[in-house]
C-alpha cells in the first residue's frame, strides 16, 4: 500500500473510543480551550476584521474563517515538536462541518477531530517543523490542507479509494512557505483560513469523483516540490495505536510559544520576592534557533511584536501580569516598554538538548548588585506539566475577564469538556463553536 492509502485507512476507520481514557480526557481539553480562543478572538479588532473579510458562502469558507479567528489569539495550543498548532485548524473545522451536516454523534466527532490533529502532527514532525519553520516554512500551514481535508472525509464519509484521492489533492494545494507580514489587518491568519477551505473542497471533490494521485508520496514528490527532506516514517509508524494527544501543549497565557518559558521563568523569580522595581537589567537564553525570533522588538500598531517579543512578555510579568492575557494588545503599554529595554535575547546551544521536545529558557536577573537565574526547561501547560480541568477554567476566566466580558470563560470551558459525551453535548459544541465566532459581541458587552 501506499503512504497514503495508509494514512486513508486510518482516517476512514480509527476511533477514538480505542484511545485511553487520559487521552481521551486531553482531547476534551484542548477542544474545550480552542472554544475559548474562538470567543475572544472573534471579539479582537483583528477577530472582527477577519469574521467580516473572509466569505461564509459555503461550509470550507465557514470552516476556514473560524481556524483564522482561532488561531490569531496565541492563545491556542501547540505540539512542540512539530512546531504546529493543531487544535486551531482541527478543532473548529470539524465543528464547522458537523454543525453544517447535523452530525452530532460524539464518536464521530471526536474521531473526526482526532485523524484531523494526527495527520496535521505527524505531517509538521516529518518534515521537522521545529527548525524548518525558522527558514520560513510555517509547519501548521504546509498541514493544515491535509487535515482539513481527513476531517472532511472523515466526516462525510468517503471510501478509503476517494479519502487517498482527498488527500492527495490537498497536498497538493499545499505552500507552507510564507513571508513577512505587514499592514494593519496581517495575512497570515487569513492564508491560514484559506488553506483549511481549500482541504475541506479538495475531500468534497473527491467525493464526487475527482481523482488526484494516490501515490504521491511514494516519489520524492515533497523533496522536488518544496525542497524538503522527509521521513516519511513519521507520518505512518504506529499509526492508530495510541495518539499525539499527550504530547501536546496548552498555553496559560497569550504568547508566542518560544517565549513562555522566559516569561516564566521571572514570574518565578518575583513570586520568590525579587522586587520588579529593582531590575537593571535581564538576559534571556534560549536555543538558538528561535532566538531570533523572540529578539522582536515590540512595536506601536503591531500586535504581533508584542506577542512576539520575550522582551515585552517580561515586561508584563514584571508589571501588569493580568495583561498577559489581553488578547487585544491594542498598543503596546509604556511601562512595559521601558521595561523591555532592559531585556537581552542571546543563543545558548546548552539548551538544545531539551529543544524541540520543549522550547527551554534561562534568564540572568541583575538587580542592584545581585544575579538571579532562572531555567524553566518545560514550562506550565507542558505535556510533563499539563493544565488541568481547573486550571483551564482559570485560564477562560482570566481571558474573558481581560477582554471585558459579561459572562465567565469558565463557562464555556464547561461546555467544551463535556461537548463530546453524548448528542446533546455535542450539538450544543457545535452551536457554541458557531456563535462564538458569529455572535462574540453578546460576551462582551
Amino acid at each position: 500500500m501506499s503512504v497514503l492509502r495508509d494514512l486513508a485507512g486510518f482516517v476512514c476507520n480509527a476511533s477514538v473510543n480505542a484511545l485511553p481514557a487520559a487521552e481521551r480526557a486531553i482531547q476534551r481539553r484542548h477542544v474545550a480551550d480552542t472554544l475559548v480562543a474562538a470567543a475572544v478572538g472573534a471579539w479582537t479588532e483583528e477577530g472582527r476584521s477577519l469574521r467580516y473579510l473572509l466569505p461564509t458562502d459555503s461550509i470550507a469558507d465557514v470552516a476556514g474563517m473560524q481556524v483564522a479567528v482561532v488561531r490569531h489569539t496565541e492563545i491556542d495550543d501547540i505540539h512542540t515538536p512539530s512546531c504546529t498548532t493543531p487544535s486551531s485548524v482541527t478543532v473548529p473545522t470539524t465543528l464547522a462541518i458537523a454543525r453544517a451536516g447535523g452530525i452530532s454523534d460524539p464518536e464521530r466527532v471526536a474521531s473526526a477531530i482526532w485523524v484531523g490533529t494526527e495527520l496535521l502532527v505527524r505531517l509538521g514532525l516529518a518534515i521537522d517543523g521545529a527548525r524548518i519553520l525558522y527558514r520560513g516554512i510555517w509547519p501548521t500551514y504546509f498541514a493544515a490542507p491535509l487535515a482539513a481535508a481527513a476531517i472532511a472525509a472523515r466526516l462525510n464519509v468517503l471510501s478509503e479509494d476517494e479519502t487517498a484521492h482527498a488527500l492527495s489533492l490537498a497536498l497538493m494545494l499545499t505552500a507552507g512557505r510564507s513571508g513577512r507580514f505587514h499592514g494593519r489587518l496581517p495575512g497570515r491568519s487569513v492564508i491560514l483560513g484559506m488553506a483549511v477551505s481549500a482541504g475541506v473542497r479538495a475531500a468534497q471533490a473527491a467525493r464526487r469523483g475527482v481523482g488526484g494521485d494516490p501515490d504521491l508520496l511514494d516519489g520524492p514528490w515533497l523533496r522536488d516540490a518544496h525542497g524538503l527532506e522527509v521521513n516519511l516514517g513519521a507520518l505512518t509508524s504506529n499509526l492508530g495505536r495510541g495518539s499525539v494527544y499527550a504530547q501536546l501543549s496548552l498555553k496559560s497565557f497569550c504568547s508566542a510559544k518560544q517565549a513562555v518559558a522566559a516569561t516564566e521563568a521571572l514570574m518565578t523569580l518575583i513570586d520568590e520576592g525579587l522586587a520588579p522595581a529593582t531590575i537593571d537589567k535581564v538576559t534571556v537564553r534560549v536555543p538558538p534557533p528561535y532566538a531570533r525570533m523572540v529578539s522582536t522588538k515590540p512595536k506601536a500598531g503591531s500586535r504581533s511584536s508584542t506577542i512576539v517579543s520575550a522582551a515585552y512578555q517580561l515586561g508584563l510579568a514584571a508589571l501588569r501580569r493580568e495583561r498577559l492575557c489581553d488578547i487585544e494588545r491594542a498598543s503596546p503599554i509604556e511601562d512595559v516598554l521601558a521595561f523591555a529595554g532592559k531585556v537581552t535575547v542571546v543563543p545558548d546551544e546548552a539548551l538544545l538538548p531539551d529543544f524541540p521536545a520543549s522550547f527551554p529558557a534561562e534568564i540572568e536577573v541583575s538587580a542592584r548588585g545581585k544575579v538571579h537565574r532562572k531555567r524553566v526547561a518545560a514550562a506550565l501547560g507542558d505535556p510533563s506539566r499539563p493544565l488541568d480541568d481547573t486550571q483551564l477554567r482559570e485560564k477562560g476566566d482570566r481571558v474573558f475577564r481581560q477582554a471585558g466580558a459579561t459572562r465567565a470563560g469558565s463557562s464555556l470551558i464547561e461546555l467544551g469538556l463535556a461537548g463530546l459525551q453524548d448528542r446533546d453535548s455535542c450539538r450544543a459544541l457545535s452551536d457554541a463553536m458557531w456563535n462564538a465566532s458569529t455572535n462574540a459581541d453578546l460576551l462582551f458587552k
